[in-house]
């Protein structure tokens, strides 16, 4: 897929816990600072009950969920964007990925140290963005001196590249967050090239223990800074997701009903990221197997079909297409078909959310 989050935030917020939730992994989860040094990088299955679905009226023989990729990046801490921590390496790692989900611990423990002293999720929250944001003027800074020397070997065309350049500076200086400002297109392919940090779709994780209501002060704070900046939030107890993703998974959801709840706080976050990164779901279904598969939104039969294997997408003939609502509505194959709504597609069809494809090709 070449899609993943980046899993940030200080020292003990709970970064570790959440990410072993989540994919599985057993990586180390210490109470010091620095536990994580090298990234830790993990696939997590994303829950899609219309997969289940699609394996029981196929009575398929394997069932394969969406996957996530995502990497546990070492804390943060302030000073990080000059070197502090082993900032300049966890920065360059933070570079490297799609979309940031950014830890932040709102839960009290006079057991577990904060490295700033006292839990207080604003400060941390501003602390990280505020190095992510020197790192970027530093690079922004590099850049602008290289198209100076461009501008004065005679490349006038490079002047509108430092204007833009000069426009991000600002909007940092300001504390502005990149993501989401209003750029035209051809800044916004700029902006893609620069690959600056704050440029990045941003998830809040807000960590809470057990027994905390969603509610609580500490979250709601968490929760308005998140509408403002326009930012999604997703209220979890890592320790709570760390202790069901040791139970079997299929005992999960009857635990889970036992104690009121419908899904597992990590479901949530799952289907968050994945529309963060802006994916939706295909889906492949028979005898032998059910599939779910990511896809980035907007992406044509054919491309799609090489996520499957490359030679379909180079021997593509054409895409046998119903929707998963139809044949939910109908009960079956043969009466979507009968219904008139099971289509084929050619070389310039986009793949919707929710489409049940069969691919025809010449091997």
């Amino acid at each position: 897929m070449g899609l993943c989050c980046g899993m940030i935030g200080l020292p003990n917020v709970g970064k570790t816990t959440v990410f072993n939730a989540l994919v599985g992994a057993g990586a180390v989860a210490a109470n010091y600072p620095f536990s994580t040094v090298e990234t830790n990088v993990g696939i997590a299955a994303v829950p899609d009950p219309r997969l289940a679905k699609l394996f029981e009226i196929f009575t398929s023989k394997k069932m394969t969920p969406s996957t996530l990729e995502v990497r546990d990046i070492a804390g943060l801490v302030q000073g990080a964007s000059q070197g502090e921590g082993l900032g300049n390496q966890f920065l360059a790692q933070i570079r490297e990925v799609d979309a940031l989900m950014h830890v932040v611990r709102c839960f009290e423990d006079p057991d577990v140290v904060h490295v700033g002293g006292g839990v207080n999720p604003l400060k941390d929250i501003e602390t990280i963005e505020t190095e992510l944001i020197l790192a970027d003027l530093e690079t922004l800074d590099r850049r602008q001196q290289r198209l100076e020397k461009r501008l004065r070997a005679g490349e006038a065309h490079a002047g509108k590249e430092v204007a833009f350049v000069q426009k991000l500076s600002d909007l940092l200086n300001r504390g502005e967050w990149l993501r989401g400002q209003p750029f035209s297109r051809d800044e916004q392919a700029l902006l893609n090239e620069y690959q600056l940090l704050s440029a990045k779709p941003v998830l809040l994780i807000a960590n809470i223990s057990e027994g905390m209501r969603p509610d609580d002060p500490m979250v709601r704070t968490v929760a308005e800074l998140a509408e403002k900046k326009g930012a999604r939030l997703v209220v979890i107890c890592g320790q709570f997701e760390a202790e069901l993703s040791s139970i079997p998974v299929e005992e999960r959801q009857a635990y889970l009903k036992d104690l009121g709840m419908e899904e597992s706080g990590l479901v949530r976050l799952t289907k968050v990221a994945y529309d963060l990164l802006g994916l939706i779901t295909f889906f492949t279904a028979g005898e032998e197997e059910s599939r779910a598969w990511p896809l980035r939104q907007g992406t044509k039969a054919p491309a799609s079909a090489g996520k499957i294997h490359s030679d379909m997408e180079r021997g593509f003939i054409r895409a046998e297409v119903y929707t998963y609502a139809d044949l939910i509505n109908l009960g079956s194959v043969a009466a979507v078909r009968d219904k008139g709504l099971f289509r084929l597609e050619g070389k310039e069809y986009v793949i919707k959310e929710a489409d049940i494809v069969y691919f025809r090709f010449n091997v």
